[in-house]
C-alpha cells in the first residue's frame, strides 16, 4: 500500500492528474462520496432507488447539469472548482446506476446536451438574481 501511495504522490509531482486513474467510481470517490453517502444537505444517498428515481426520471443531460451548476444545496462541481464536465458527468451515472439508472458514461451527443442544459440553467437563474 504504501508503495502505491509514493506511485500516486510521484505522478502528481510530475503533472500527471488525477485524470490518469479517473471513472465515475473514482470521481465519486473522491468528490461526491461525502455527501452522497451520508446524504448530508438532503444529498440523495447512493443505492436510494427511491430519491434517485424522480431524479433518474428528469434525465441524464438535466440531472448532470444542474449539479454541475448547482441545485438546493449542492455546490456547483459538487464542490471542486477544478472538476471538468466529464468527470462529474461519469460521477453521476455511477451515482445513478447505483440508485436505478441504466445510463452510459456520456459521448459526445450527451455532452453536447448537458452543456445546453448547463447554459439553460445558468440563464434560468440568472434571472432569478
Amino acid at each position: 500500500m504504501k508503495l502505491f501511495s509514493t506511485f500516486i504522490a510521484l505522478m502528481m509531482t510530475f503533472g500527471f492528474s488525477s485524470a490518469v486513474f479517473a471513472n465515475g467510481e473514482a470521481t465519486y470517490k473522491q468528490v461526491c462520496m461525502s455527501c452522497h453517502t451520508s446524504g448530508v444537505a438532503r444529498a440523495p444517498k447512493v443505492g436510494d432507488k427511491a430519491k434517485w428515481a424522480p431524479l433518474i426520471k428528469e434525465g441524464q443531460a438535466i440531472i448532470t447539469a444542474h449539479g454541475y451548476v448547482g441545485v438546493r444545496g449542492m455546490p456547483a462541481k459538487g464542490g471542486k472548482p477544478d472538476l471538468s464536465i466529464e468527470h462529474f458527468a461519469q460521477a453521476t451515472v455511477y451515482m445513478a446506476n447505483q440508485s436505478g439508472a441504466s445510463w452510459k458514461d456520456p459521448d459526445e451527443k450527451m455532452l453536447k446536451a448537458i452543456d445546453a442544459e448547463i447554459e439553460a440553467r445558468k440563464k434560468q437563474l440568472a434571472k432569478k438574481k
